[in-house]
């Protein structure tokens, strides 16, 4: 019977020399869920920004073990096998941070927050902490972090994969009412790896408007944006590269 594992990390920043601090999953199996929430330590000392937004100090890691020592990192390379679900939101940067430590994924991957835009997609944000608020997904927090023994803190990695429990819930209503005869976990693997199209500029300075408008008067600056912009994530330049490629 498959597993599932809901997973989150926290770091020492978001650049690529930092490393993780906290190691945060639950793994499902149907009938029973296991928590697993440690802290480990890193060469990389922890920014300020990555602290004003997790609030782990030095002294919470001090003389903890790296993160491949961690029992939790460990039962994490065991779990890693085809036939169990790895679930993140944003799973891309998580994967990057366990990469460095030495897992490489071969469970099938669902990324919530690719299945929020497919099924999602006029929402102004797609943030885990937005559809916190939006979904009202914190009115059922307590009673769910109380039955799995869990202390609620936002932007902590155990924290953040009790919300993500609660979104999977959410996603996986909406993925049976928008394609009844499928299968629903198989249903958001498939959109995972399916590309979304984002019809808006998300940034720079024809932020919010239409691609098609911004190719139509400013195409150069697609094209720019295409090479020089690295916070672009993968979906925002398929979306440019599809209006640039229609507009030839």
């Amino acid at each position: 019977m498959p597993k599932y594992i809901l997973l989150d990390t926290e770091t020492t920043g978001f650049d690529e020399k930092d490393r993780i601090i906290q190691l945060g999953y639950m793994v499902l199996d149907g009938r029973n869920v296991e928590v697993v929430n440690e802290f480990c330590q890193s060469d990389t000392p922890i920014s300020i920004g990555a602290m004003e937004t997790h609030n782990i100090t030095p002294e919470m890691i001090q003389n903890k073990p790296k993160c491949v020592e961690l029992e939790g990192f460990k039962k994490l390379l065991k779990l890693n096998v085809p036939e169990n679900y790895l679930i993140i939101h944003n799973a891309k940067f998580d994967l990057q941070m366990l990469q460095k430590e030495g897992f490489e994924n071969r469970m099938q991957l669902i990324d919530t927050l690719k299945v929020a835009r497919h099924l999602l997609p006029d929402e102004e944000a797609h943030r885990l902490q937005y559809f916190r608020y939006k979904l009202k997904l914190y009115q059922k927090e307590a009673d769910e972090a109380k039955k799995l023994g869990i202390e609620v803190k936002a932007h902590d990695a155990i924290g953040d994969v009790l919300v993500l429990k609660l979104l999977l819930t959410e996603l996986r209503k909406l993925i049976l009412q928008n394609f009844p005869n499928e299968d629903s976990v198989k249903k958001m693997v498939e959109l995972t790896n399916t590309p979304v199209f984002i019809p808006k500029m998300k940034m720079g300075k024809y932020r919010g408007e239409l691609l098609v408008d911004i190719a139509k008067k400013d195409k150069n600056y697609l094209e720019w944006a295409l090479n020089n912009m690295d916070k672009l994530d993968e979906d925002a330049r398929y979306s440019i590269k599809k209006v640039l490629d229609e507009s030839t």
